[in-house]
């Protein structure tokens, strides 16, 4: 499948300062592919099959190329990422993917072990919920595994309802309405929380 690629929204990239590190904030882009695969390959084996419910070691070439030549209105991935020396780093990447025809979106957050813990994954689901309010969609919805208790709590914190799935045993379905559009300037300067919250 083939995407029209919109204009690249430079607005999403943002710097914070987290743990004391300078941490870069941007849009993915289709060059980050060896970046995207160095962050999942140094994941941990454990969170590595909580984000793709498989023991998968490395990405294969095709999902690698979907989960980085994205079209920023139906499919928007971020990526953080810190700078040692000249050399970039991705530490966290989190996206939505609305299906064609629908008012729903996906979402997925995954965030390297060492960074865990800082509110970082808040940070970014925060913007994503943001920009998928802001185009229209409707409600976010996610699935975990029923052991993976660090998502379930960054999806209740974030205003999720969480249940049980009734198709797949094992799985917990995440899902957070968005009611009402919010003006863009509240991606880019407000809180993880007061965006959550809204």
């Amino acid at each position: 499948m083939r995407y029209q690629i919109h204009r690249y929204p430079a607005d999403m990239i943002d710097v914070t300062w987290l743990g004391g590190r300078r941490v870069v904030i941007r849009p993915v882009l289709p060059q980050d592919a060896p970046l995207t695969a160095a962050f999942f390959g140094n994941l941990t084996a454990s969170d590595r099959y909580d984000r793709f419910m498989s023991p998968m070691r490395e990405l294969p070439a095709g999902l690698l190329e979907r989960l980085t030549h994205v079209d920023y209105a139906e499919h928007l991935a971020l990526v953080a990422e810190v700078f040692e020396g000249d050399k970039e780093i991705v530490v966290a990447e989190a996206r939505y993917v609305r299906p064609a025809g629908t008012t729903d979106a996906e979402f997925a957050v995954s965030v390297a072990d060492q960074w865990q813990g800082k509110g970082l994954a808040s940070l970014l689901l925060a913007k994503l919920v943001c920009r998928a309010r802001s185009v229209g969609i409707e409600r976010i919805v996610g699935e975990t595994l029923a052991t993976n208790e660090r998502m379930q709590h960054l999806a209740r914190k974030a205003g999720f309802s969480l249940r049980r799935s009734p198709d797949v045993r094992g799985v917990v379905l995440l899902e957070k309405p968005l009611e009402g559009a919010q003006p863009r300037v509240a991606c880019d300067t407000a809180r993880a929380e007061d965006v959550l919250a809204a």
